[in-house]
């Protein structure tokens, strides 16, 4: 697999400190959360040089509804304002990164893409990668120079419920969530129902990293991928529980030179809709 077309997804911390350091016009974006898998807070002590905050879950979202799903797309004006305030310029190479396994980092690349940025990138593994590989780090948060960028939305492919329900029947749909929630069980009375898209194959996003938090090398993901037939034969979607953990599959994808559409409504829209159909057990169904 060849390294440019994954450094154009994902950057070592090499890679970005050589970027860093070699005059390129590059902005670091800090994705502060806590993750939606671990629990673990983002480290918010030392940061890398420059790098700017940003909040995943008021950022790079809208507030959620039963009809819009949990994490709906942030509306493009308060998206504008917010990478105003941050100093975007579309020229710039723009590296985001959290503190846990790229999952809202993720998140922070797919929305920045979609609103028309053209060069954005995940540092891979996150500020544990930083600092394990010992690179400059800094205690001030900056106060970048406010910007006038224009953002527009639809950059990315994306998938509504009907879309995804075709991309089950005539592509490849994967189901990003952990395995016991693809295969769905008893829900509480009164809550959505538990299961997956029928036709959706279970491919857990947790899958994409090692257990260092860095993704899997690009020729793993690429046979893992391939195993469930993602191999750019077909059109492929993604989808989660709130549009997260499929952003980070279409990075993983992204990262092997596969292009996916994302489902941002997931799950968390599908589920509230009585007249979706609704697969249980480990088989697409």
């Amino acid at each position: 697999m060849h390294d440019t077309i994954r450094s154009r997804a994902l950057l070592t911390p090499q890679e970005l400190h050589a970027l860093m350091t070699s005059g390129r016009d590059v902005i670091v974006l800090a994705v502060q959360s806590i993750n939606p898998y671990t629990g673990k807070p983002s480290i918010r002590d030392v940061r890398v040089p420059g790098a700017i905050d940003t909040e995943a879950y008021t950022d790079f979202q809208s507030p959620g509804s039963p009809a819009a799903g949990q994490r709906p797309l942030p509306a493009i004006a308060d998206l504008q304002a917010a990478a105003r305030r941050w100093g975007l310029r579309p020229e710039a190479t723009i590296v985001v990164y959290d503190s846990d396994r790229s999952m809202t980092a993720a998140r922070a690349w797919w929305v920045l893409r979609w609103a028309g940025l053209p060069d954005v990138r995940v540092l891979d593994g996150g500020m544990p990668a930083w600092l394990a590989a010992g690179l400059p780090v800094s205690r001030e948060a900056p106060r970048p120079a406010p910007g006038d960028i224009e953002l527009s939305p639809g950059h990315m492919p994306e998938l509504d419920a009907d879309a995804a329900q075709r991309m089950a029947r005539e592509g490849v749909l994967l189901d990003a969530r952990i395995r016991p929630n693809y295969i769905g069980g008893p829900s509480a009375e009164g809550a959505p129902p538990r299961g997956h898209i029928p036709g959706a194959i279970g491919a857990p996003a947790p899958d994409n990293v090692t257990d260092y938090g860095n993704f899997a090398d690009s020729d793993v993901l690429a046979e893992m991928y391939r195993a469930l037939g993602a191999d750019g034969s077909r059109p492929i979607g993604v989808y989660c529980g709130a549009g997260m953990s499929a952003a980070h599959s279409v990075l993983a994808l992204a990262a092997i030179g596969l292009e996916a559409a994302m489902y941002p409504g997931s799950w968390s829209q599908w589920s509230n809709d009585p007249a979706r159909p609704v697969a249980r057990g480990g088989r697409p169904g």
